[in-house]
């Protein structure tokens, strides 16, 4: 289904669009795509950095850049007139901090740029650091849980309608990643919430029990909760060719969430101004991919 962007002639788009420019990195991952798409529905100008052009698959109007957020000297023309960057804190598939964050945002204070959201898994690494230690205009958005990490279900529910996991009972705050886009293309776009740090939730606190009902009641599939070991997780993340201290991150999160992760909070809200969408909503939206 082609969107209402995806509909305009050129001139249209020429005509609706306004001048201001925005940089999105990771703009091929589950939270970019959607910054993207909000962006360009507020008819802003989208450049978006990846380290594959020819796989990003992004609406036609955006400029799509290749590059590396571990090598600033590979997108530094990218951010030439860009009025808003938005930046995620890894670099890699391996889920490994960005060492670098100085770099980065040195450049982009160099060229101008005003505003910055960063996409914070929680710790606080080198890119937190330089934007908070910067005099641009910066936002950092934590989202406690990505809805759209239960995607790394969808294997073992369509081979064998069983989910394995850890810390059943263990209950968790799950945001919508269209809701976390929301939340930096408004603060891109239009300020507000400067220098500060935004738990970002949705409006229900969770277990992965509650989860498996809700895929459950949208695919009519009977789903199997198994609980595993945590060394069990650990080594099927091992297997990934995850790093053992990114292991170790994930491990306690899971096993012991901070206060933040188990309790709902406003920030969607006093932001976007509408409650955050529903785990039932997303599901819905993604129930094809667990058939």
């Amino acid at each position: 289904m082609l969107t209402d962007i995806e509909r305009l002639t050129d001139a249209q788009f020429l005509r609706l669009f306004q001048a201001k420019r925005f940089l999105v990195t990771g703009a091929t991952g589950n939270v970019g795509r959607h910054i993207v798409n909000r962006l360009l529905e507020n008819g802003y100008l989208v450049r978006a950095l990846t380290r594959d052009a020819k796989r990003a698959n992004l609406p036609r109007y955006v400029e799509v850049v290749e590059g590396d957020l571990t090598r600033p000297e590979t997108f530094e023309r990218a951010l030439a007139g860009v009025a808003g960057l938005h930046l995620i804190t890894i670099g890699g598939d391996d889920y490994t901090p960005l060492e670098n964050g100085d770099d980065i945002v040195q450049l982009a204070r160099w060229e101008g740029v005003q505003r910055i959201s960063v996409l914070s898994d929680g710790r606080t690494g080198s890119v937190e650091k330089a934007v908070m230690a910067s005099d641009v205009d910066w936002t950092i958005l934590q989202p406690v849980d990505l809805m759209s990490n239960t995607l790394g279900w969808i294997k073992s529910i369509k081979s064998a309608n069983v989910v394995r996991e850890p810390y059943g009972r263990m209950a968790k705050t799950l945001i919508h990643e269209a809701d976390v886009a929301a939340v930096a293309a408004k603060i891109l776009s239009d300020g507000g919430h400067s220098r500060k740090t935004l738990k970002l939730t949705g409006s229900e606190v969770l277990t992965i029990p509650d989860k498996i009902r809700a895929i459950s009641a949208a695919t009519g599939k009977p789903i199997t909760y198994v609980e595993v070991s945590e060394e069990h997780t650990r080594q099927s993340m091992r297997e990934l060719g995850i790093d053992e201290d990114v292991i170790d991150y994930v491990v306690a999160w899971n096993s012991n969430p901070p206060v933040e992760g188990r309790a709902v909070t406003k920030s969607v809200q006093q932001v976007i101004g509408r409650p955050p969408l529903s785990f039932t909503h997303w599901v819905r939206e993604h129930a094809p991919l667990f058939m």
